[in-house]
Order: structure tokens, then sequence, then C-alpha cells
């Protein structure tokens, strides 16, 4: 095994996306490690469609390959995960191996005592094959605690069919063009922009990346560490959310829109031609292909980062955004968990889960298989970008992090301002 060192890489390394797991619940076991060292529980959060036949296939190859063993998988709807995962810790009934989120959230379940530290557990096969940088995403005091599967970049997803019915020839690469580019949608006869506020997460995405490209790398780093939201660039980013929310163009009732449930969700949107954009992660593909009328990817499906900002002091070519990964509990059989770990971490396993997850792996000998228009644009802004910054409120911890989304998610119901959303992180922080 290698013990892989705890290396904050910001450089080519950490563009590979140290961050953190938007997505993604888990639904779950009831009892982590607690029916025999033969039997892992595993949460994941693909309820439907080849994600969740992927982790069925990955059990049963498991099983096949490990006589004795029993791998129960169960699935949980993305926004359930966090506070399931929470309840069935607190009991002591959490699951053996699940999907972690990275930041604060990680951070705190470390700090409790409740996830498995991986760090000389990991073969070198799979080190030799992995970006340090994407397992600084799960990185805690020099201390490995999940398996990163996949690259997560935000973005914006469009519709090039919509796009060229609005006579728009260029993809957005400042405000002011994606300003342009949401008249001509409006004036073509769509909806613009999905968003799927219900769900709050999705909204505050718009104000992670306006802070990204208003605050420079070092008052970023800096804020998020100190947990001080003092400079004004925190009130920048939600006055440039708030000007850009007064043009209107997010669908009508997108406060109670959701972001993934079915063909009404924001993705559903995008899936069905109703809404030309939408600001969210790499798992976007999948979700819109999962929604579609057939069930197959969206072929006009395309991505472009979120445009500069201007006079914003962040560098335009930063990225957001996460790495998926898989967690062992502290009560998890550990051998057998870390096993299970390295197992689904091998080339051909890689490629399948990019298959069915459309998505980016991080095994750079699996990366052969993106093939999707969308995709292929995030793996170069991945390697052009300046940094990469996990999602704010993966970063926060919980906490701080709900008290973000909820304060954005007012703003924009017009129950809030800038300084409000600046105001819910600094008492979130001060209860800390």
């Amino acid at each position: 095994m290698m013990k892989l060192g705890a290396r904050r890489l910001l450089g080519a390394a950490a563009s590979m996306l140290a961050a953190s797991l938007v997505l993604a619940g888990c639904g779950g076991g009831t009892s982590g490690g607690g029916e025999g060292d033969n039997t892992l529980t595993l949460w994941h959060n693909a309820t439907t469609g080849p994600g969740s036949e992927y982790w069925e296939t990955i059990a049963s190859d498991f099983e096949a390959s490990h006589e004795g063993v029993t791998v129960e998988v169960q699935a949980i709807q993305n926004e359930d995960l966090d506070g399931k995962l929470q309840t069935s810790q607190n009991a002591g009934e959490g699951p053996d191996v699940f999907l972690a989120r990275g930041g604060g959230k990680l951070r705190d379940m470390v700090e409790a005592g409740l996830v498995l530290d991986i760090s000389d557990m990991i073969d070198d096969s799979v080190a030799a094959d992995v970006p340090e940088g994407a397992f600084s995403a799960y990185t805690v005091d020099d201390g490995i605690y999940a398996m990163p599967t996949s690259l997560q970049p935000g973005g914006i997803y469009y519709s090039q069919d919509l796009f060229d019915a609005a006579g728009i020839t260029e993809t957005p690469t400042t405000m002011d063009e994606l300003s342009d580019a949401v008249a001509k949608l409006k004036d073509s006869g769509t909806s613009a922009i999905a968003l799927g506020a219900k769900d709050a997460w999705p909204a505050a995405h718009w104000y992670y990346f306006f802070a990204l490209r208003e605050c420079s790398q070092d008052v970023l780093e800096n804020s998020l560490a100190e947990l001080d939201f003092s400079d004004q660039c925190w009130v920048d980013a939600g006055e440039d959310l708030a000007d850009f929310a007064s043009t209107e163009p997010f669908n009508s009732g997108f406060l109670t829109t959701s972001a993934q449930q079915g063909a009404g969700s924001s993705a559903g949107m995008v899936a069905n031609h109703q809404a030309a954009m939408e600001l969210m992660g790499t798992w976007n593909v999948g979700v819109i292909a999962s929604l579609t009328p057939d069930e197959e990817p969206l072929p006009d499906l395309r991505w472009f980062p979120f445009p500069a900002v201007d006079g914003g002091e962040g560098d335009p070519t930063a990225i957001m955004g996460g790495v998926d990964g898989y967690a062992c509990s502290s009560t998890a059989p550990a051998e057998l968990c870390a096993e299970f770990l390295n197992f689904f971490m091998s080339e051909e396993n890689q490629e399948a889960y990019a298959d069915a997850f459309e998505t980016i792996p991080v095994n750079e000998k699996a990366q052969d298989v993106v093939t999707q228009e969308a995709l292929i644009p995030q793996v170069e802004a991945n390697n052009d970008a300046a940094y990469s910054q996990v999602w704010l409120d993966t970063s926060l911890g919980q906490n701080i992090g709900n008290a973000l989304n909820v304060a954005v998610v007012d703003m924009l119901a017009g129950k809030g301002d800038a300084q409000g959303i600046v105001d819910a992180m600094t008492a979130a922080a001060a209860k800390e």
C-alpha cells in the first residue's frame, strides 16, 4: 500500500478539482459493520437507471470474487442524504460505505470519529493512476478519509438547438454576454435558465460562482479558513446575483421547482427543451439523460464555464466544483471496506462508472472513455484552471453552508439582500 501525502495543491493537480461532492445522496442500511466482518452496507445516490445498475453490478462482482462476503446496496434521493446519514450515524447505525462530501462536512465527521482513515490502505496501482489533487479533496489533517471516484466541475449546461434557434452563435464569456443570451432566448419563446431553487443549493450555486469571480484566491481561501466574510467581495457577489436575477433569467416558478426529480425539475426542463441553460456540476449530464423522453443522453447538450465578472478580482479561469467519492465508516470492517474501495477504482470499473454516470473518472487511464460533447470541454477547463475551489456549502460545513444556501433563496424570494447573505454566514460561523 502507498500512503499519500496531504499536500494541498492549487496548481495543475488541484485543477483536478480538490472539491466536494454535490450531489448525491445515499440510502442506507440499518447497521454499520454490525452484521459481521463479511457484510458491507453501501449507501449511494443513484436511485434509477445506469447509475443504480452500476452499484448493483459492482456489489455482485465483489461478492463473486470474495467468497462469503455480502454487499447490501441501498439508494437514497440526493437531497435526503445528509439528513439520513447524520441521523443514522448519531444512532450508531450508519452504513459501512457511503457517498462522502468533502470540506467542512467531512471534517466534522472526522472530528467525531465517524470515518476510517484509509491513507495506508490505498493500493499502489490506484495511487499511481489518480492525481493527488483528487485525494486532497478528502484529506483532513494529513489523513485521507474517502476514495475519489469522479471529477465534477461546475459550469453552465445548455441546449445547442435552443441557442441556434435564438441566434446565439458564441457561448458567453462575460456576464454582459450571458445577459444578452438570456434576452435572445426569452425573445425566442423559451425559458433562458432553469433553476431548482426549491432545493436551495442550486440557487446558491449562482452566489458561489459570483463569489469565485469577485473574490481573489487569497481572500477566498482566507475567508473560508478563518470564517471571516468581511471583505467587500462577499457583498458584491450577492449584489451581482440580485442584479442578474432582476432581469428575470430563470424559469417561471423557480422558487418551487426541484433540481433533479422528474420532468418538471430544472434538469428535466433542460432535458425536454423547456429551458436552455442550467448552472450545475458534472453529474447533470447523467441526470438530464435520465429525464429525456427516451432516457438517453441529450444529443445537443453542451457546456461552458461560468462567465467573467466585470471588475471582479477572481481569476476568470478558476473552477468551482467537487470530486465524488466514497468513505468507510469507522465501525466498518476496515480491511474489507478498504478492499471494496480499491476494487471499484480499477481502470475497468472506473470506465464503467464513467459510462454509467456520464461523468469524468478520476482514474486517468479511464478518461479516454469520455466522449460526450458536454464533458470534453470540462476536462479542458480543469486543465486550464488557475485553481479549483470546493463548493462553498461543502467547504463551510453543514451549519454555515445551510445558512448560506437559505439566505440566497431568501434574497431571490425578495425576503433579504446581499448583506443578509453575509450576515447569515457570519452568524452561523459564530456558533461554530
